[in-house]
């Protein structure tokens, strides 16, 4: 026999309308499963980047002397604050309110955007002062790790452009509530992954500048 699905007693939509059908359920596990092979992803990318620090690039191209840490700090502040407004807007959603939720995720989106057009005047920066893909390993550690983020932050915003633009005259309902609900799950898991990348990257590569890379270390052990 069917269990009766919990209401909220004002909003009379499910108190979990994204978790209340089996289709929303098998989204919210799925997508956990999905998660993990990214996050698998990207532990490799990361490892790669560790070894290959500063190999191969000359001493005015090493992380230490090019990474721009008050750019970095303004498009970290954008994509945090980013992660927010989307916890905002799915409580919104779980209050049935889609004018506020819709709202909240307009603002999730002009933060990404910010922060895209920030990395993208990063990379830009990079390529005229001689940090390109091909310049050197670090660079091709570099630009494969943090470019592919950027390329995730990308199709995040796209994804919820489109269930906006799809769903702006529906209500709120089990049907379209997984959709957004899956959504803010991938941009705080993006969030997340710039955490990581603003350690691991960018703090990383600034105290680096006492250390050796990892061909000189080789090199050194080699010739002793």
């Amino acid at each position: 026999m069917a269990h009766a699905v919990e209401k909220h007693p004002v909003t009379g939509i499910p108190a979990n309308p994204e978790k209340a059908t089996l289709e929303g359920k098998n989204k919210y596990v799925a997508f956990w499963f999905f998660l993990g092979g990214e996050t698998v992803l990207f532990a490799s990318l990361f490892g790669t980047y560790v070894g290959l620090l500063n190999s191969g690039a000359p001493e005015e191209l090493r992380s230490y002397n090019i990474f721009e840490m008050e750019l970095v700090f303004i498009m970290t502040m954008l994509l945090l604050t980013s992660s927010l407004t989307s916890v905002l807007a799915m409580m919104n959603m779980k209050a049935n309110n889609p004018g506020r939720m819709k709202l909240w995720l307009i603002v999730t989106l002009l933060l990404g955007a910010g922060f895209l057009g920030a990395e993208i005047y990063e990379f830009i920066h990079y390529y005229h002062i001689g940090h390109t893909f091909t310049s050197s390993a670090f660079g091709s550690a570099f630009y494969t790790l943090v470019g592919f983020h950027g390329a995730h932050v990308t199709f995040g915003l796209l994804w919820i452009t489109t269930l906006l633009i799809r769903n702006w005259n529906r209500p709120i309902d089990v049907y379209n509530a997984p959709k957004f609900y899956v959504s803010s799950l991938y941009w705080h898991f993006i969030d997340v992954v710039w955490v990581f990348i603003f350690s691991i990257v960018y703090l990383l590569g600034m105290v680096n500048k006492k250390g050796k890379t990892s061909n000189e270390r080789i090199s050194q052990a080699v010739r002793a």
